[in-house]
């Protein structure tokens, strides 16, 4: 489906990043993957997505946090690919606090990462694509991208922010062969959000998987976590012919959290 193109996605030496990659590959796309980790770890990752799926896979780090850094980063995973057809934004970190307690340093922080670097890599990303006359943009935004949780007033305006930016970019680009478009997981079991439960589990002095129960009780009502291969399914698809005419959209994969 995807053979013949290129895809840069952030943020994905784990997680939803990691498997999404793995789906963009599988249907044929050669990829950049950036993130920090172990050395090993990450190359043994980006040589699995070589061996498994038979295609060019990159590995790029880079400060994402960084405007600067960013667009750099951009541009040299387009010199290694030889373009870019698909940028996924999806790199980010959280932090929960009161807003009156909220460090001032985690909120620049999480802005810098999970907003501006979305911005920063979408500037530098469209002109390649422009230029060839097609191109996929397509942002890990979050349920909370589309409505609010307390404690979390930095990611919350992120994704919010995300969102924006997502109609914007779609509005410029509309008729060109540029698209994008958001996707708003909910609940998803990635090391962030195992953090959280592991943190209601000890708050609460409960189980591990009664505090990750209480999560999807509490907002998500299939009570099912959103796995990542099903993440990586909505990407191939925006990707894909199929999703031409789509732009400036939301795409929901929460479970029923924002239908109430």
């Amino acid at each position: 489906m995807l053979t013949g193109k290129h895809a840069v996605i952030t943020g994905s030496t784990s997680g939803i990043g990691l498997a999404i990659a793995r789906e963009l590959a599988a249907n044929g796309a050669d990829v950049v993957i950036n993130g920090f980790g172990d050395a090993a770890a990450i190359e043994k990752e980006r040589a699995g997505l070589e061996h498994d799926f038979k295609v060019k896979a990159y590995y790029i780090s880079a400060d994402l946090s960084k405007a600067a850094d960013t667009r750099e980063f951009i541009n040299k995973a387009a010199k290694a690919l030889g373009s870019i057809d698909i940028l996924v934004n999806n790199a980010g970190i959280q932090h929960t606090d009161l807003i009156e307690d909220f460090p001032v340093e985690r909120w620049d922080a999480i802005i810098a990462l999970n907003l501006s670097a979305v911005f920063h890599g979408t500037a530098a990303a469209l002109p390649h694509m422009k230029k060839q006359g097609w191109g996929r943009i397509i942002n890990i935004a979050s349920a909370h991208g589309l409505v609010g949780s307390a404690n979390k007033s930095a990611y919350v305006a992120a994704k919010h922010g995300v969102v924006g930016l997502t109609k914007v970019t779609a509005l410029e680009n509309a008729g060109n062969g540029v698209t994008c478009n958001a996707i708003c997981p909910g609940w998803v079991r990635t090391p962030l959000v195992e953090k959280q439960i592991q943190a209601v589990a000890k708050s609460k002095g409960i189980e591990v998987e009664a505090a990750a129960k209480e999560l999807l009780v509490e907002k998500q009502p299939s009570l099912q976590f959103v796995t990542t291969k099903q993440l990586g399914g909505a990407a191939v698809f925006l990707a894909s012919d199929a999703a031409e005419q789509m732009t400036g959209t939301t795409m929901s994969l929460d479970g029923g959290w924002t239908a109430r």
